[in-house]
């Protein structure tokens, strides 16, 4: 049998499946029950939120057969001539199903061109056609087709979905892993399911064991051990630019990917400034790191001879944009340090 990947193994099949976009499910359920069902819709969303998986069950809910079900990448297929093709045949019937569905993916990739050609028939659609425009960036789709469909903003999982469906995942797999490492892939998941599966599944294949570790984890993700990212934001704090720059060249030797490396940092540092100066709002972000890292992230918050501001992590912020052309991975991160530790 060929081997499926988990974020097609694990796709929802139904609406009771699809986790945390409960009002979407919720109007479509409703546009089925009362026969309301609108001829186009547009799914507007992050990359990796359910919105093809959830327009394929809504085409099935509404009796669809997968032979009357057509999916079209925009991103391949953005040209006049390929929506004149589209044109052309949505008059013919469908084959076995009272209605034919057309999920069309990357939607905003469509030419100008192109969508000119598709307004005619989103105006004067067939009786039996409906249309399913699916996007990651809805203010690229002309305001002409947006006034003439249904449409339905897909929202991001949070951390704590992300981690919950890591964790039943890997059960179902026969995997155990750390709560630290669920909550690490989530963080790398960066609100998109696939994204997620992508990762865990990375994971398992390079687990020597069916018991996976904190440890193997970081390998695999490239990412640094806690306490180098927890070093250099004390190291800041303290002025201490040789000890911070110190942390970063231990992680360019053991190998960690310096976009993760920021990523974690990032968060953390924002964690630190948000219970100092929010401590409201502190306390409800705490979901995002582990447990044994949030008494020092509080420890640090407190800490007054710890120099913290926004400009600390403007200064990183900034320093992140650098990464993906930095000739050297760690240079942007050793600058952001020199600044503001000369300061």
């Amino acid at each position: 049998m060929a081997y499926i990947a988990l974020y097609r193994k694990y796709r929802p099949q139904k609406f009771s499946d699809v986790i945390g976009q409960d009002v979407v499910v919720s109007q479509l359920s409703e546009q089925i029950k009362n026969k309301t069902i609108a001829h186009a819709h547009l799914f507007s969303g992050g990359r990796g939120t359910g919105k093809t998986s959830v327009a394929r069950i809504f085409a099935r809910e509404i009796g669809c057969s997968d032979e009357d079900i057509y999916e079209i990448d925009a991103a391949s297929n953005r040209s006049i001539d390929d929506v004149r093709a589209i044109r052309d045949v949505v008059h013919i019937s469908p084959f076995s199903s009272p209605y034919k569905i057309y999920i069309v993916d990357e939607a905003h990739m469509l030419t100008k061109e192109a969508w000119n050609a598709l307004l005619k028939t989103l105006e004067e659609p067939p009786a039996h056609v409906i249309f399913i425009l699916a996007t990651t960036e809805k203010h690229k789709v002309p305001d002409t087709i947006i006034s003439r469909c249904q449409v339905f903003d897909f929202r991001k999982p949070s951390r704590a979905e992300l981690v919950q469906t890591i964790e039943k995942v890997a059960k179902a797999e026969k995997y155990s892993l750390p709560k630290a490492g669920a909550e690490h892939i989530a963080l790398l998941g960066d609100g998109s399911y696939r994204d997620t599966y992508g990762i865990l599944e990375k994971v398992i294949q390079s687990s020597k064991d069916t018991k996976i570790t904190l440890d193997e984890i970081l390998e695999v993700t490239g990412a640094p051990q806690s306490d180098l990212v927890l070093n250099v934001i004390k190291y800041v704090g303290e002025k201490k630019a040789d000890d911070a720059i110190g942390e970063i060249q231990k992680a360019s030797v053991k190998g960690v990917d310096m976009k993760v490396f920021m990523e974690l940092l990032l968060l953390r540092l924002r964690l630190v400034l948000l219970i100092r100066y929010a401590p409201k709002t502190g306390n409800i972000l705490k979901e995002s790191v582990p447990e044994e890292e949030q008494k020092t992230l509080e420890e640090m918050a407190k800490d007054k001879d710890l120099k913290f501001t926004g400009e600390t992590l403007l200064a990183f912020l900034d320093a992140s944009k650098m990464l993906s052309f930095a000739t050297v991975p760690e240079l942007p991160i050793e600058l952001a340090i020199i600044k503001l530790c000369e300061k």
